[in-house]
């Protein structure tokens, strides 16, 4: 009650403010409810990556070998069928499943990563640019696909050295294998070339990962348009939100995982010649992304960066509809 309001004549009346109703910490609400969110993709997007991996290592062991062939010719393999063959009679299914330790952290790592930050960007252009409503377009997305991908580009870099490393034993001067494991690779690489040494290849990593993931997520919500629209012509009774069916979201992970490794290849040719090289015969030598890629270009031409692409692109259509498969199930299970 306002003071000109008193009742007049009557000097000991108490002034009654009406007090608001209890309502709950909505700040404390919001942001354990985002805590939950990251938590939720952290833990969804590392178990899918992981399953992934498994499904694709042996594809990927063989598509860095036929990348890191050096650069004088004959090359050690003539395909992919052949270095399949020739790794399998030489080590057998274990050889080609070498150092995935490695790429299992990378693959939980990067898959989290990328759902996590991927998700927070498209939370950060509703918040700052679009209204906390408003969906995100097709073009924001692209955007939040890129810059979640250069950050995961920074936490991948190193893991990744190591898996290349692993899977191309460095052959000395005499013929025999050196073989190194997860710790050995990198004592190695601390020893020759310091902290950065870890970080060799960054640039090929971050152009893959950044154009690689808008075109991942690109393909993805963009075949999840084109499989809404139809459902919408058909007069189907569900609303745009409601979930896929199983089939269509493989479809749009397989699309997604085509996008990828197709568009950005040579970038990760680069990145996997320069980080299979054998650290003990480049300390003091500064051999950057560009070098790298003219040295191959003049030895194979545009062939030779996409060296491997084949078998890439092919594993990563069953990989990348298990990842998106698997990570959208969870969500809507423990949503």
């Amino acid at each position: 009650m306002a003071y000109s309001e008193r009742p007049m004549g009557v000097p000991n009346t108490e002034i009654h403010m009406d007090s608001p109703d209890p309502k709950p910490d909505t700040a404390t609400e919001a942001l354990a409810g985002q805590g939950m969110e990251a938590l939720k993709d952290i833990t969804f997007g590392s178990l899918a990556g992981i399953a992934g991996k498994y499904i694709e290592y042996p594809f990927d062991t063989v598509k860095v070998r036929l990348q890191s062939q050096p650069e004088h010719l004959p090359l050690k393999y003539t395909g992919p069928l052949d270095c399949f063959k020739k790794s399998w009679a030489k080590d057998g299914v274990m050889g080609l499943y070498r150092g995935i330790s490695a790429p299992l952290v990378g693959a939980a790592v990067e898959n989290a990563s990328l759902f996590f930050s991927y998700r927070l960007c498209q939370e950060i252009l509703r918040k700052n640019v679009l209204g906390p409503d408003t969906p995100v377009p097709y073009s924001g997305l692209l955007l939040c696909g890129a810059v979640s991908g250069a950050f995961t580009s920074m936490l991948l870099t190193p893991i990744e050295l190591v898996k290349c490393k692993m899977q191309v034993p460095v052959e000395t001067s005499s013929g025999q294998v050196r073989r190194l494991g997860p710790l050995g690779v990198m004592a190695s690489v601390y020893r020759h070339q310091g902290i950065a040494g870890f970080w060799h290849g960054q640039m090929g990593t971050l152009i893959r990962e950044t154009g690689g993931s808008a075109a991942w997520f690109g393909g993805y919500e963009g075949m999840s348009l084109f499989f809404r629209g139809l459902r919408e012509k058909s007069g189907s009774s569900k609303s745009k939100d409601d979930p896929l069916p199983i089939h269509q979201q493989m479809a749009c992970g397989a699309m997604a995982g085509m996008s990828y490794n197709f568009l950005f290849y040579p970038a990760d040719t680069i990145k996997s010649r320069m980080q299979t090289e054998d650290v003990t015969r480049l300390s003091g030598v500064k051999r950057t992304f560009g070098s790298v890629g003219k040295l191959i270009y003049q030895q194979s031409g545009l062939k030779g960066l996409y060296r491997g692409c084949g078998i890439t692109v092919a594993r990563s259509a069953p990989s990348s509809a298990f990842i998106f498969t698997i990570y959208e199930t969870l969500k809507q299970q423990f949503a």
